[in-house]
């Protein structure tokens, strides 16, 4: 036999290494290289003959392929089949990641009791959990039906059977693929072998049974999916469950979608009953929103396809620190400093004696470079103390030179504020419609008229 070697592959990126390392050379991830024992074997020497050949796959034209359109069922959530699609594709392979707690065992679940309510085979596989605590919660959540039924193993050869039956499942639900292990590669559930033997072995059989695989995903302390990235690539489908445990909504988001978009978005809130989603998000994020107050704005954000108004707050307040605070929630914090170097320099504010503080109201998480106006209009409303008018909304970009720079999907959240009765609307000069603004000065204007002049913050924060 051949001699066992040891070498180290990176849990993050999948690369090898032949020596262990503190930092991965691929991706510069601490501490992410793990052992993994190789015993490599000579390949048998086979001669090829006629039967060799006809025992291979033949080729296929693409014309005469099966068509497997008709056969995708159904999810149960009208919204769930459009953002997938149409919904499960037989033989297709789904990844859903996100956060410990944030609610994919209980919305996979819910989805898992739909199917087999509608007359479908569902298995739900969890390496987490024993069959009674799934029960209790399917108890709770209402979707026990002869359809569903579980293994809780850490085996997946144990589903094997089910899956090579001549009636195998049409819904097959993996939670998780880190915690199960397959006897074809070597190490503990979770490493990088047994992730990526388990989720090609799984995939494989199900594309041939016909079974529509869930993978359950951990993510990493950075968000990212864990495991190596051939998890992506190998499934049809990638969603991501983003929110924060201390609130009550959580985003579905599509990173991936081989049957349909991948800008597509929904917003589900945890209830008693479990995840509900929300018909309509455009002001689910306003919360018990008080106009009167300075430092807040309204920005009409685009996450996905869907926009949404969102408040954005600030607090410009005395410092007491030789160098004052800057802290951002929700967003990038550097987009706040980029814009406060862009304020002073083109409005000539003095923000070095002042703390200011910025947040996304919900808990909300916005990359949208749409957002840059409104969190401008917010710090100026608190840097002056006055608010802002009570129906107004604003969206755009700002560059270095203070211009306000067009966004995509103007068109979209120009509808969208129309429609919710917003006025005055603040965008970047130059669209179809009519208004809006070329510059912060302009801005400033608007927002403020002659108020909008330099002022001495230091005298309007002494406190009496």
């Amino acid at each position: 036999m051949a001699k066992q070697r040891e070498v180290y592959v990176c849990r993050e990126c999948g690369s090898k290494a032949m020596q262990w390392r503190g930092q991965c050379v691929a991706c510069s991830a601490w501490n992410s290289l793990e052992a993994v024992s190789v015993s490599p074997e000579r390949p048998a020497r086979v001669r090829l003959s006629s039967a060799s050949f006809s025992a291979a796959t033949p080729l296929t034209s693409l014309k005469e392929a099966p068509d497997t359109a008709g056969a995708v069922f159904s999810t149960g959530e009208p919204a769930m089949d459009r953002i997938l699609g149409g919904g499960f594709a037989p033989g297709s392979s789904i990844l859903v990641g996100g956060e410990p707690g944030i609610g994919k065992s209980t919305l996979l679940l819910q989805l898992a009791g739909s199917v087999a309510a509608s007359g479908k085979d569902v298995v739900y596989l969890s390496g987490e959990e024993a069959l009674a605590q799934i029960k209790a919660r399917a108890d709770r959540l209402g979707v026990l039906h002869e359809g569903l039924t579980g293994i809780a193993t850490s085996r997946i050869e144990d589903v094997f059977p089910a899956l090579e039956s001549p009636d195998p499942p049409d819904l097959l639900i993996v939670d998780s693929v880190q915690t199960v292990s397959s006897s074809q590669a070597e190490g503990l559930p979770g490493n990088v072998s047994q992730v990526r033997a388990v989720a090609t072995e799984l995939a494989e059989m199900c594309r041939k049974a016909g079974t529509c695989a869930l993978f359950v995903g951990h993510v990493t302390k950075e968000g990212a999916i864990a495991g190596p990235k051939l998890l992506e690539h190998l499934v049809d489908t990638v969603i991501s469950l983003e929110g924060d445990r201390r609130h009550m909504f959580r985003i579905l988001r599509v990173l991936k979608n081989r049957f349909g978009s991948n800008q597509e978005l929904l917003v589900f809130q945890m209830a008693d009953s479990g995840m509900e989603l929300v018909p309509d998000p455009s002001t689910y994020f306003l919360g018990a929103r008080d106009p009167s107050l300075s430092g807040t704005a309204v920005v009409m954000g685009i996450e996905g396809q869907r926009p949404f108004a969102v408040e954005v707050q600030a607090l410009v307040t005395k410092t007491y620190l030789a160098i004052p605070r800057r802290t951002g929630l929700g967003f990038d914090v550097n987009r706040l400093h980029l814009l406060l170097a862009v304020l002073e320099k083109r409005l000539r504010l003095n923000f070095s004696q002042v703390d200011i503080y910025a947040k996304v109201g919900g808990g909300l998480k916005l990359q949208d470079p749409g957002m840059d106006l409104a969190l401008v209009a917010a710090v100026l409303s608190s840097f002056y103390d006055a608010p802002l008018p009570e129906r107004s909304i604003l969206w755009g970009e700002v560059d270095l030179n203070g211009q306000v720079r067009p966004v995509h999907a103007h068109a979209v959240r120009h509808e969208q504020a129309r429609r919710l009765g917003y006025d005055p609307l603040l965008f970047p000069h130059g669209a179809k419609e009519k208004g809006g603004v070329k510059t912060l000065a302009e801005l400033q204007r608007a927002l403020f008229g002659s108020g909008g002049k330099p002022v001495d913050i230091r005298q309007r924060l002494i406190l009496s």
